[in-house]
C-alpha cells in the first residue's frame, strides 16, 4: 500500500516554532480516470475556473496593512465540485492544476515542462478584478503569478471544450469559467514554452519567476 500525502514547507532557520497543520488525503482513483500532464495533445483546450489573483493581493494587503478601494476578498474555496462535475459530464480530462504558489502562469509552465507541449493563452481573454487589477499595477505585480486558492486549469480535447464549460459554470465557485488558450503543440526549442498572446497583437513569453513575487503565502 503506497500512502502519498501534502507537500513539503521550507523554512528559514528559526521560524519553524509557531504551529503546523498538516492534512492528508486517502482515496481512491475511480476507473478509466486519467488525469495527468503526460496525456496533453496538441489542439486541446485550456480552460481557466475563473478570475485571477484575488487571493494574494487579498493575503498581501491584510499582512502589510494597504488599503486598496473595493479591497478583494480571497477566492479560497474547495474546488472537489466542479472536478467532479467535469467527470460526470464525461469530460475526458486530459489535466488538472490549482493556481496556488506562482498562480496562473506558474501552473501552465510547469505543465507544459511535464508535457513538452508549447501553450498558447490569450492574456486579454483571462480575468483580472478591478480591485486586483489596480492593487498589482500600484505594486508592480503580475497577476499572473499572483497565488490563488480557489482556482484551477483543465486541459480537455477540442471535443469537450462546450461540455467541460458547461459543467464548471453549473458550480458557483467556477460559474465564471472560460477558455483562455490552446496546446500549440510538442516543444520546438530546448524547453517547453508558453506564449501570452495580447489584444493588440502582441506577445510575451510567461516564464517562471526567478525569486519570490510576493512574500510567502501558501
Amino acid at each position: 500500500v503506497s500512502l502519498v500525502t501534502g507537500d513539503t514547507k521550507v523554512v528559514g532557520r528559526g521560524k519553524g516554532d509557531g504551529i503546523f497543520v498538516h492534512t492528508s488525503g486517502v482515496g481512491v482513483v475511480a476507473p478509466g480516470v486519467d488525469v495527468r500532464p503526460a496525456r496533453v495533445r496538441e489542439g486541446d483546450a485550456i480552460l481557466l475556473s475563473g478570475d485571477v489573483g484575488r487571493h494574494g493581493i487579498a493575503v498581501l494587503s491584510a499582512r502589510e496593512g494597504l488599503r486598496f478601494e473595493g479591497a478583494p476578498e480571497s477566492d479560497c474555496a474547495p474546488l472537489s465540485e466542479p472536478v467532479q462535475a467535469l467527470l460526470a459530464a464525461g469530460v475526458d480530462v486530459r489535466c488538472l492544476r490549482d493556481l496556488t504558489r506562482g498562480g496562473l502562469s506558474s501552473a501552465l509552465n510547469e505543465i507544459a515542462e511535464d508535457a513538452e507541449m508549447d501553450l498558447e493563452i490569450e492574456e486579454g481573454q483571462i480575468p483580472v478584478c478591478d480591485a486586483v487589477r489596480g492593487a498589482c499595477e500600484l505594486l508592480g505585480l503580475d497577476p499572473l503569478y499572483v497565488a490563488n486558492e480557489g482556482r484551477f486549469v483543465a486541459f480537455v480535447p477540442e471535443r469537450d471544450a462546450e461540455r467541460a464549460l458547461a459543467a464548471m459554470r453549473g458550480c458557483s465557485v467556477s460559474a465564471l469559467a472560460l477558455r483562455i488558450g490552446r496546446v500549440a503543440g510538442e516543444r520546438r526549442g530546448g524547453r517547453a514554452i508558453v506564449t501570452a498572446k495580447n489584444p493588440i497583437g502582441g506577445a510575451r513569453l510567461l516564464d517562471l519567476l526567478s525569486g519570490e513575487q510576493l512574500p510567502r503565502i501558501c
